[in-house]
């Protein structure tokens, strides 16, 4: 009929009621006989030592959840306060990067003897047979088509198309890319081009020619867009086919393309359609 909680509650209410009224006989009954108030001391004194252990059980328990709820309080504020403290240290971090990378295009520019203008990159190509990246320089940066775009590490594209204040930048890597270039060991020259995957291919190359795994790839500046000298790649694979009179040789850029973020356009190259093998 009754629950155990109900019973308990009940019970000890009732032994509590019982325990005030035997102490409050005892205080009206304080003067009588020494017999009666001592069988009325022997009758209360453990149901007052059992009261008073209780209220202090009661209190120490008060007072630990009341601890227990500071310290969760604190924990909250101190995870709130790390946190922020880890936010902004990230935020440090990512200036001390960007603060790096452009600090290594200035020293790069500085090196330059064209004027360029600098790019951050915006937004890349989903599409997996277009590889372009946008920038956030355009016609008022005095940027126009067929303008070429390098990184301190080599050659990354050229300006395919512009707007006012955006660029669309046609990578190195992309199908539709060709530039004019030469071995730097022995001053070969073929057409660098760019494959299905992140690589290149160096095209033209006669079969008699000697070439290496290793060996250095950069602009020729013959194509009348891209400077003399500008790093291209690495030759990583060579193939003579018995038949033919050109080699099969796989070139890997020097660029992370999927790791640039910013980009500098050369502003004087004169605006040639021959990068994209026409």
């Amino acid at each position: 009929m009754f629950s155990r909680k109900t019973v308990v509650i009940s019970g000890v209410a009732l032994f509590f009621i019982l325990n005030v009224l035997l102490l409050s006989f005892s205080m009206r009954n304080r003067h009588s006989s020494y017999g009666t108030e001592q069988t009325t001391i022997s009758i209360t004194g453990p149901f007052q030592n059992v009261i008073s252990f209780a209220i202090r059980f009661i209190k120490q328990i008060w007072s630990h959840y009341f601890a227990l709820i500071s310290v969760a309080e604190e924990n909250e504020r101190l995870k709130a306060a790390l946190g922020r403290a880890i936010e902004r240290s990230n935020r440090c971090e990512e200036v001390e990067l960007a603060n790096d990378r452009l600090r290594t295009l200035l020293d790069f520019q500085e090196t330059l003897s064209q004027k360029v203008v600098a790019g951050e990159i915006i937004g890349k190509d989903p599409s997996p047979w277009f590889r372009s990246i946008i920038i956030n320089k355009g016609k008022r940066d005095g940027l126009r088509t067929s303008l070429p775009v390098i990184v301190p590490e080599g050659v990354v594209g050229i300006v395919a198309d512009v707007s006012e204040r955006y660029a669309k930048i046609l990578m190195l890597i992309d199908q539709n890319s060709a530039v004019d270039a030469l071995v730097q060991r022995n001053r070969v020259r073929g057409l660098v081009r760019g494959e299905a995957k992140d690589i290149c291919s160096l095209e033209y190359v006669l079969y008699r020619h000697d070439l290496r795994e290793g060996d250095i790839v950069v602009t020729s500046g013959l194509d009348g867009v891209f400077p003399k000298g500008l790093r291209i790649g690495t030759i990583s694979q060579v193939i003579k086919q018995n038949s033919g009179i050109f080699q099969e040789v796989a070139v890997v850029p020097f660029v992370d393309f999927e790791t640039i973020e910013e980009v500098l356009v050369i502003l004087s190259a004169p605006s040639y359609e021959s990068f994209y093998g026409k």
